[in-house]
């Protein structure tokens, strides 16, 4: 088993489905795995990788900005650039953490299974009445323009 990435939402996983998230992961791929863990645990590691990345550059910024660093190696573009990418890995960070929060809310309880819902399809028959007479050869028919 490959070692786990911690995020920020590891906390509420394992608060829901009640268990430990790695072996939520060997969970996942067995037979009777739940939808929504499957579902939980994409959004998981796709939050893990953003988070991973929003350390990344916050760890880049830091170490341009280091106080004993000489300051003729600042760039304004470089930071510009830095401060590009930390914004969208935060949205996506955002996002993931709303998507992931969203739906560890509204899941059915781990422990309830699916219902199959029996569906009905109705079918509705009707008569038309008979008209009383017959309609005229050219009824509902455009008229000609006369010019």
């Amino acid at each position: 088993m490959s070692p786990v990435k911690a995020s920020t939402m590891d906390v509420d996983l394992e608060d829901v489905f009640g268990n430990p998230v790695a072996e939520l992961y060997e969970a996942a791929v067995g037979p009777d795995a739940s939808p929504a863990l499957a579902r939980a645990l994409e959004l998981r590691s796709f939050l893990a990788l953003t988070e991973e990345q929003v350390a990344r550059v916050r760890d880049r910024v830091h170490a341009d900005m280091d106080p004993g660093r000489d300051m003729g190696e600042l760039s304004a573009d470089k930071l510009r650039s830095d401060a590009q990418w930390l914004e969208a890995a935060l949205d996506a960070r955002d996002g993931y953490r709303a998507a992931l929060g969203e739906l560890l809310r509204t899941m059915p309880p781990p422990d309830q299974h699916a219902r199959p819902v029996s569906m009905t399809q109705l079918k509705a028959t009707a008569t038309l009445p008979r008209p009383a007479a017959p309609a005229p050869p050219r009824a509902g028919a455009a008229r000609a323009r006369r010019t």
